[in-house]
């Protein structure tokens, strides 16, 4: 066959050229031309006849171009002479019945897979009419609903072909869903309102809950108040930004502390660039005037007038959890974390959070949880004085530290000037010094003790000096001899740990370096729990020292279980006499420490210890101290709080405290009734629960202890707020009454017989 192709062309008009099928069609083709009219009205019968559902469309058929003597392919298909034209005469019978003739030709090689493309697009035609208008509505009124039917699901994915090009099908993520007539317009209309619905209710769920967080800020607990939490209140508008430009920082200095575009509160702080620094702390934030004229109330004199210490009480407060963190204070910074984390101080919180979240969550905190209402609020309970705990990071860090740096240190300044605006007097505590020197969670890191211990013990006692000539430096200006009343060296320093000798001996050095660089004011050292007594006659050669002593019952195993009756007899006895004992110094040897040690120590910034026979010898001269205060107390009479004793490690109330050696842990319930079950639950109740005996016994006991510490130099109550601990928090108590509303009002004085309290459970 293949060489007769190539050897001559076939007669299209003869039958025997032909393949079988062809003379076929041939031969209907003949019977068809005999009536030309007849076929012609077939055919447009059959083109205008309109498919179900679907609207009519023109037909693309091309018609084929007549020509005498058509090619044929090597396939055996036909095609048409490309050089033929169309005639535009009007054609016979019999040419027209030849044109038919080679129209079926044609279609002959395109009319199976054409019809079977027709049925096959009539089939997809009609299953996407009943998706379109049955079950696909059906399905979008399910609002993507897990859809059971994959087969339902698939069919929605492959709706398109006709009603696609036609544009009647909606577009949605993943293919096209449905068609856009009438039914459709009512889906969307049922679509819009169901999302208005939804984002309606989507906004009430953001809002209610900003609401009751934002009246909670706005009003407090019974503990805290506006200025009580870690995160309370608003942010601050930083309107006083818009007096200067970000232009007016030098670029060295963006994006560091001194940058006040990267505060998150500016308000009350002098925003205008400066790079000064008096002792190498930067005064950035500071007003180059002051007043010191105004008075905290009518009782005492106002900051430019001579306090008598010693003869006029001090009656102060703590502000305690602001710029050292404290767990028990502030639980909300620790409460989302699970034990096995280890997040327990400052140190394991802020390593957590890393460099810059640490230092978003920690400035926050203090912008917020202390404020200038905080000020008129103390100066209205009638205190005199503040105590302002702070951290040696608010100055520096060192290699390791994951400390937040120097962000504290503008914060404590606009305190201090808070405090001059309501003519409180501060008193400077350095809450946690390098190595931490108790190793409890508010000197920052809890665990070991670094500091005057251990290998690096002696480098951080120096580093410790370091900071304390810096800080002497800086406060010994001008501008901080009125307000700045008492200045402390280290708070509790965990004398029962650390060398006693090696503990006094830095107190000295660090005592001499605060002279010398111009401090005229008082020095409080803290008595390291070791009692009163021990520190009978000691730094008797140091001009202008005051004993710092912190007097709490109940973290001491033998003290806590007192019945309530007696904890209020023993502070009544116990401490009002320990308190004229160690203020009395006339039967003392007032030259102790001081010659002992070499005049040129201090200066070279290092210390060295008297040899311990010196000390001793010296000790048997002695008997009294001199100056002391009460530099912490409060009315809680259990360890029930939480994180009281170090995060989760129980308490002595329970009997579940745990500690790192056997010997410190406290396993069996210390409550005063032994055969009852101690119970917490009083303790931490909240205040509207308490009962009337108990009540009565807290304000009675805060009262006492009001009274004898005021045989000394005064008091300072630990703390002014607390985000939950009432029996810790003065503001929460006062506001709970079981707390003086002014700090003189009082109805006892240890005068009167202390009631026995019968009706108060004493294990709760």
């Amino acid at each position: 066959m293949a060489n007769h192709r190539q050897e001559s062309r076939p007669d299209p008009s003869s039958s025997r050229a032909r393949p079988p099928r062809e003379r076929e069609h041939g031969e209907r083709e003949k019977r068809r031309s005999r009536d030309p009219t007849a076929e012609g009205e077939r055919r447009k019968r059959k083109k205008k006849r309109p498919v179900s559902g679907e609207r009519p469309r023109r037909a693309r058929r091309t018609e084929p171009e007549p020509e005498p003597e058509p090619e044929w392919s090597e396939a055996g298909e036909h095609q048409p002479n490309p050089q033929s034209q169309r005639s535009s005469n009007v054609l016979s019978i019999d040419s027209l019945a030849k044109l038919d003739a080679l129209n079926e030709k044609t279609r002959y090689v395109y009319r199976e897979p054409v019809r079977d493309a027709e049925r096959e697009m009539e089939r997809e035609r009609r299953r996407k009419e009943k998706v379109v208008t049955g079950r696909v509505m059906k399905e979008r009124g399910k609002h993507g609903r897990r859809r059971e039917d994959d087969d339902r699901k698939e069919r929605r994915r492959v709706i398109s072909g006709p009603l696609a090009e036609e544009g009647k099908v909606g577009r949605r993520r993943g293919g096209y869903v449905g068609s856009l007539s009438e039914e459709d317009d009512d889906g969307r209309k049922r679509r819009k309102l169901w999302l208005a619905i939804g984002s309606i209710v989507l906004l009430l769920a953001i809002f209610i809950p900003v609401g009751i967080v934002v009246s909670k800020k706005k009003g407090g607990d019974g503990s805290g108040g506006s200025d009580g939490g870690a995160t309370q209140g608003s942010d601050p508008s930083n309107s006083n930004l818009g007096s200067i430009s970000e232009n007016d920082i030098p670029t060295a200095a963006k994006g560091s502390v001194l940058d006040p575009f990267t505060w998150y509160d500016t308000t009350d702080f002098n925003v205008t660039f400066t790079n000064d620094t008096v002792g190498g702390l930067s005064i950035m934030g500071l007003n180059s005037t002051w007043n010191d004229t105004a008075q905290a109330n009518e009782y005492v004199p106002a900051l430019d007038k001579s306090w008598q210490y010693g003869t006029m009480p001090i009656r102060g407060v703590n502000l305690g959890g602001w710029l050292s963190i404290e767990p028990f204070i502030t639980p909300s910074l620790f409460n989302s974390y699970k034990e096995n984390q280890g997040i327990v101080d400052e140190y394991t919180l802020s390593k957590e959070l890393g460099p810059s979240q640490a230092a978003k969550v920690l400035e926050k905190h203090y912008a917020l949880f202390m404020n200038e209402q905080t000020f008129i609020d103390v100066q209205a309970a009638g205190f005199d004085h503040v105590r302002i705990p702070f951290s040696y990071w608010a100055v520096t860090t060192y290699p390791g530290d994951p400390y937040v740096p120097k962000i504290s240190w503008r914060y404590l300044l606009r305190g201090i000037e808070y405090a001059r605006k309501y003519g409180l007097r501060v008193n400077l505590d350095v809450h946690a010094l390098p190595g931490s020197q108790n190793g409890w969670n508010h000197s920052g890191r809890q665990g070991d003790i670094g500091w005057l211990n251990g290998h690096d013990g002696a480098l951080n006692g120096q580093r410790s000096l370091d900071l304390h000539r810096q800080l002497s430096t800086f406060f010994a200006q001008p501008r901080y001899k009125n307000i700045i009343a008492i200045y402390g060296l280290v708070n509790e320093p965990r004398m029962s740990k650390l060398s006693v000798d090696d503990v006094t001996a830095w107190t000295a050095s660090a005592a001499a370096i605060v002279r010398q660089s111009g401090i005229k004011q008082t020095i409080a050292f803290g008595d390291g729990f070791l009692g009163l007594p021990k520190w009978q006659g000691k730094l008797q050669g140091v001009h202008g020292l005051v004993l710092d002593a912190h007097q709490y019952v109940i973290f001491n195993p033998d003290q806590i279980s007192f019945t309530h009756q007696k904890k209020i007899q023993y502070a009544c006895s116990g401490w009002s006499s320990q308190m004229k004992e160690s203020m009395d110094v006339s039967t003392g040897y007032e030259a102790f420490f001081f010659p002992l040690l070499s005049p040129t120590s201090c200066h070279d910034r290092s210390f060295s210890l008297p040899h311990p026979a010196q000390v001793e010898s010296t000790l048997t001269l002695l008997s009294r101290f001199g100056p002391t205060l009460c530099g912490e107390w409060s009315q809680a009479d259990t360890d029930c709080t939480t994180y009281l004793n170090n995060v989760n490690t129980g308490t002595r109330w329970l009997g579940t405290l745990r500690a790192s050696s056997q010997t410190e842990a406290i396993l069996t319930p210390s409550c005063p009734k032994s055969d009852t079950p101690c119970s917490c639950a009083e303790a931490n109740a909240s205040p509207d629960r308490y009962s009337d005996p108990y009540r009565k016994w807290l304000m009675m006991n805060a009262e006492a202890q009001m009274t004898s510490f005021e045989q000394g130099w005064g008091w300072f109550y630990w703390t002014w707020v607390t985000e939950d601990a009432v029996q810790w928090s003065w503001k929460g108590g006062m506001e709970a009454g079981v707390l003086p509303k002014r700090t003189w009002e009082r109805d006892f004085n240890c005068t009167t017989d202390v009631p026995d309290f019968g009706d108060l459970s004493e294990s709760y």
